[in-house]
């Protein structure tokens, strides 16, 4: 339930940063930019609007301007906030965990680590590699640890080389 708040949040900032930016912005073009269906936008749209931080304005026939009112300001700056705000709390979760594989792996007399994620976790990962001078590799290799990126989760699994088993979280 969270995560779609999350999301409801995510996607109003997403259409008050459109509006902001281009108050002759069609339905159509905020969903393209944004990546989802036009009845996703329409639903925020509508919100916002019942809510008092969106006005429509008929610019033409056809045409409707969307402007952002005080109270819309305010949302925006607000919900921008708590972006940065969640933002960084991932960041240090994800660089909590990774630090404590970076230890395992420093245990093991390991100076290198691939990790085998795509996104935000990864280069998350990758720069408290950095920081505690480890090297990310860019390919597996069978010598070295490899950390699996699920979700938030990190997976540490040992080379296959070492006897006493091969997966360690």
């Amino acid at each position: 339930m969270a995560e779609k708040i999350n999301i409801d949040i995510n996607r109003d900032l997403d259409i008050l940063d459109n509006i902001e930016n281009n108050p002759n912005a069609t339905q159509a073009s905020m969903a393209s930019q944004m990546n989802v269906a036009i009845g996703t936008v329409n639903w925020h749209l509508k919100r916002l609007i019942d809510k008092g931080f969106v006005k429509i304005q008929r610019s033409e026939k056809r045409k409707l301007k969307y402007i952002i009112t005080p109270e819309g300001i305010l949302l925006r700056a607000k919900l921008t906030k708590d972006y940065i705000h969640s933002s960084f709390e991932l960041y240090r979760l994800i660089r909590g965990r990774m630090n404590k594989v970076l230890e395992q792996c420093s245990e093991n007399g390991y100076e290198a680590i691939y990790i085998d994620g795509i996104g935000d976790i990864e280069e998350i990962c990758k720069l408290s590699c950095m920081e505690k001078g480890v090297k990310a590799l860019e390919s597996q290799e069978k010598n070295f640890p490899v950390v699996r990126v699920v979700g938030l989760k990190l997976f540490y699994e040992k080379p296959d080389t070492e006897s006493d088993g091969n997966k360690n979280s």
